[in-house]
């Protein structure tokens, strides 16, 4: 009789349990597999996440690197086999050379799967399209100013460029929406830019554009490409007490636009025994000079030039010098992905230029909230290299997965523009 009853219990738990797993509630992984519940999403994407798909134009040698050795009149499209190193005596065209890493990434035929972005040969299955010009090295090549007639080879290269996009049936379709163009010399693409404001535009900062012509909503925040090498080998014991400088500045004083900042700090800064604010033009030695004092820096100043950012903030962070930004206006490379507020100070002009304020609020800054600052530059900085072969979450791949950010928002724009008849009415409201 008990076994009877025994069995008649087991039997309705577990016709109970059945049921309720069979209408949803109860989950027996959370009682047997708590493992196999989900976890917190990780702020960068997984290995399983797909890259970005790329279809990139094959064009003539002259668009791109063939500015890097003119006498090589070969004009095939380049390939992996043939991709030519970056010179080493380049000078200040590196911090520009965003396009060339850019290019080399799709090139390379990696092993691994830490790529943001893959190139595909269909561009019916790709994603964004690129396109390999470099027009940040075409102005820098091509004529000393503005007014040079050289410049007319920049010029000529620019109407071809438009010509061949505007007979890709796939600029037209999307009005070059989906096409990424690195652009980040202020100068670059300057006679026909107003051709493609649609695209994505790689950019340093928005200093010179109008709203209309590059933008947050659509265009990707690159870095300088740092000109001083990286600091790898940082290992003191106390790094805070073997940095003696509190403040260090060495570049160009007179600049254009907000730049004019930089002459009136060298008179508010002028007579600190701990300050080092110098004047100087970008040559092989300064640069050198610049990443020693760098190195041996607390921190790092970072006035606006010509236009709200420049290389040097990107110099201090490989110098794992805590960079001290002034500027009103200026964008951050991957903002939406690094909180700079974790290693970066940042000071208004207003602020920066009350006599003793900003010396003072460094002199007084917490040993210990520093050293914290300095390891996450430490921990950060990868990100700001620029390579080949490209590695995992450095600067072009991450430049790759801001571009990837972008395109539902361009796929958006896309499709509304294909059915509406005005384009803007939510604006005239």
């Amino acid at each position: 009789m008990y076994s009877k009853a025994i069995l008649f219990l087991i039997f309705s738990v577990i016709f109970f349990i059945s049921c309720s797993i069979l209408v949803g509630t109860v989950d027996i992984r959370s009682y047997f597999f708590p493992l196999l519940q989900s976890q917190p999403v990780s702020p960068f994407p997984c290995a399983a996440d797909p890259p970005l798909r790329v279809y990139m134009y094959d064009l003539p040698r002259r668009f791109n690197v063939g500015m890097l050795n003119r006498r090589n009149l070969d004009q095939t499209p380049v390939t992996a086999s043939t991709w030519p190193p970056w010179p080493r005596n380049s000078g200040l065209k590196r911090q520009h050379s965003v396009e060339y890493w850019m290019m080399g990434s799709l090139l390379h035929k990696a092993t691994n799967d830490g790529r943001d972005a893959v190139r595909v040969m269909d561009p019916e299955n790709a994603d964004a399209f690129f396109v390999p010009f470099f027009s940040s090295l075409s102005f820098n090549s091509h004529g000393r100013n503005m007014t040079d007639p050289a410049t007319e080879i920049d010029h000529q290269l620019q109407i071809e460029l438009m010509k061949f996009l505007s007979e890709s049936k796939y600029w037209q379709r999307s009005k070059g929406r989906d096409h990424v163009i690195p652009m980040t010399h202020p100068n670059a693409f300057r006679f026909l830019r107003n051709q493609v404001n649609a695209s994505i535009q790689i950019v340093v900062d928005f200093g010179r554009y109008p709203k209309a012509m590059s933008n947050l909503g659509k265009d990707v925040v690159a870095p300088y490409v740092h000109v001083v090498s990286s600091f790898i080998d940082e290992n003191s014991p106390d790094p805070f007490e073997s940095r003696p400088t509190l403040l260090f500045f060495q570049g160009k004083t007179f600049r254009k636009d907000d730049g004019i900042i930089r002459v009136k700090l060298a008179k508010i800064l002028d007579g600190y025994d701990d300050v080092h604010y110098e004047r100087s033009a970008a040559t092989e030695k300064s640069i050198k000079t610049s990443s020693q004092g760098m190195r041996s820096s607390k921190f790092c100043l970072h006035p606006a030039g010509d236009t709200p950012s420049s290389c040097r903030l990107f110099d201090a962070i490989v110098s794992h010098c805590v960079p001290v930004i002034v500027s009103d206006q200026i964008e951050l490379p991957y903002e939406d992905e690094i909180d700079y507020s974790r290693f970066t100070l940042f000071f208004s002009f207003e602020e920066a230029l009350q006599p003793g304020y900003m010396v003072d609020k460094l002199r007084e800054f917490p040993k210990e909230r520093w050293i914290e600052m300095w390891k996450q530059l430490k921990e950060i900085s990868h990100h700001y290299e620029f390579q080949y072969p490209p590695e995992k979450e450095d600067a072009v791949n991450m430049l790759w997965r801001q571009v990837k950010h972008k395109l539902p928002g361009v796929k958006l724009t896309i499709h509304r523009s294909r059915r509406l008849k005005v384009l803007d009415w939510w604006q005239r409201r």
